[in-house]
Order: C-alpha cells, then structure tokens, then sequence
C-alpha cells in the first residue's frame, strides 16, 4: 500500500511539474532574439558542465537599453524592472545554447552591477529583479548565489548589468 501511495505522490508531482518553458508562456514572456555583443566576446562559454554567460544588459524590444543612474533618473521599481528584463535576456541566452532549458540544473552564480548615484545603497533590490525571475521561472534551480554591486558607470549608460553562472544536468 505504501509503494502504491507512493507512486500516486510521484505521478501527481510529474503532472504537477512545469518545464521552464511552460512557466515562461503561463507568464507570457516571449523570449526575444539575442542581441549582438556589445566587444570581442561571446554570451555564453561552455566548460564541462558550467556555461559563463557575459554581463547583458536591460535590451528593450526596440534594441535600445535603459539607461540611466539608480538613486538619480531611476528609481529602485525602474532597476528592478530593468534587472527582469536582462533576467528574460539571458534565459533567450540558455535557451539559444541549450535548445530545452530543462537542461538547466542550476543557476549557480549571479553578479550583478548597478549604474548608481554614489549615494544609492539598494542595489540588492534592483537586482531581485534577475533573481525573482529566474526563480519564478527555474523553481528551486533559479536559486543562487549572488554578488550586488554599485559602479559609477556602465557600458552605454546602461542602468544594470548581470552576468550568469548556470551549470547543465
């Protein structure tokens, strides 16, 4: 009786389970197409089972960035929603590399980097932007470590700037 009760718990978990894809198109996000590099770099290295994806930053659907300083033209729901937006940048990242990002078996490593006022302190919830995403979309996976940082400036003025460690199943 146990096995079977056991069994039942396993198939309705299964049936339960959402890849990351179907999370994705349940919160209609459409991953977009992956902007060039910015230098001489690719997005993303492959080494054993860790991908390095380069730092991306906040892409509108237009091709153009937000920009700006956080505690200057940008509030903290303006970095926040431009952290999510590179969140949704490099899932398009790992999808393009992996093909079924339920080859993903951890987002290991998140720094992120903040255009910021030398006085704004809150660059941990610009960045819970990336993070909440990536665990809304990856569940328990999406979970990581994860480095905040506030810079004078960044590429393009660009108002946020992440880069990734995932490692592959």
């Amino acid at each position: 009786m146990k096995i079977l009760l056991a069994l039942l718990l396993l198939i309705a978990f299964e049936v339960s389970a959402q890849t990351p894809e179907q999370k994705l198109e349940q919160l209609d996000i459409q991953l977009p197409e992956i902007s060039p590099s910015l230098g001489s770099y690719v997005d993303v290295v492959e080494t054993g089972k860790l991908l390095y994806l380069s730092g991306k930053g906040p892409r509108k659907p237009d091709g153009g960035y937000i920009t700006g300083k956080l505690g200057g033209e940008l509030t903290i729901q303006q970095g926040y929603d431009a952290a999510k937006i590179i969140a949704i940048n490099q899932i398009a990242v790992l999808k393009n590399k992996t093909g079924d990002l339920s080859k993903i078996k951890r987002i290991v490593k998140v720094n992120g980097f903040v255009n910021s006022e030398s006085n704004f302190y809150n660059q941990p919830d610009v960045l819970n932007g990336f993070s909440d995403l990536m665990i809304t979309v990856f569940g328990d996976a999406g979970k990581h470590s994860r480095t905040a940082v506030g810079t004078n400036t960044l590429p393009l003025n660009m108002a946020v700037e992440v880069e990734m460690v995932v490692e592959l199943k």
